[in-house]
């Protein structure tokens, strides 16, 4: 039968391991907006093909997160905000919940929203870029690492320019 200190050892050693543990996992964020660059961006308007009898186009971006800081940093999540260039308003949030790094980068991201803007045949899909009632599009890039605030890293106006692929 343990006493006393002998009952205690194998708990301090415990708890010893646990406090260990959770220093560990609990070193800073990396300051996004200083450590990440958003670069090789394109952008335009995504044939979505014919949805219920109409031409479809979706807004698209693409784009490459660089990694500038010495810090590694293994991913960030990503929510990208495609809003209404004359007023702001969101049309539709994309979220990326891991997009990992490598060699300091990530692969080329292509996100697109699900809705967009459609057109009666015979309006080409060139004629619906061109329409006086198309509304131009911004992509919103935020980021952030774990639970910490999302941060703004760039803007782009989706350009008018129809995308196949």
């Amino acid at each position: 039968m343990l006493h006393g200190r002998q009952r205690l050892r194998p708990l301090a050693g415990f708890c010893l391991l646990v406090t260990g543990l959770l220093v560990a996992g609990c070193s800073p964020p990396v300051d996004l907006e200083q450590s990440v660059q958003v670069t090789d961006v394109s952008s335009g308007w995504f044939d979505a093909g014919v949805v219920d009898g109409k031409n479809k186009l979706v807004p698209s971006v693409t784009f490459r997160l660089t990694n500038t800081a010495e810090d590694e940093l293994d991913y960030v999540a990503l929510n990208v905000a495609f809003r209404y260039a004359d007023n702001g308003e969101i049309h539709e949030e994309v979220f990326k919940q891991r997009v990992p790094f490598e060699n300091k980068q990530t692969e080329l991201i292509v996100v697109r929203s699900q809705g967009g803007h459609t057109g009666d045949p015979p309006q080409s899909r060139f004629e619906m870029l061109q329409h006086s009632m198309f509304r131009d599009m911004d992509a919103v890039i935020l980021a952030r690492q774990s639970s910490a605030q999302w941060v703004e890293l760039h803007r782009v106006r989706v350009e008018r320019t129809l995308l196949t692929r």
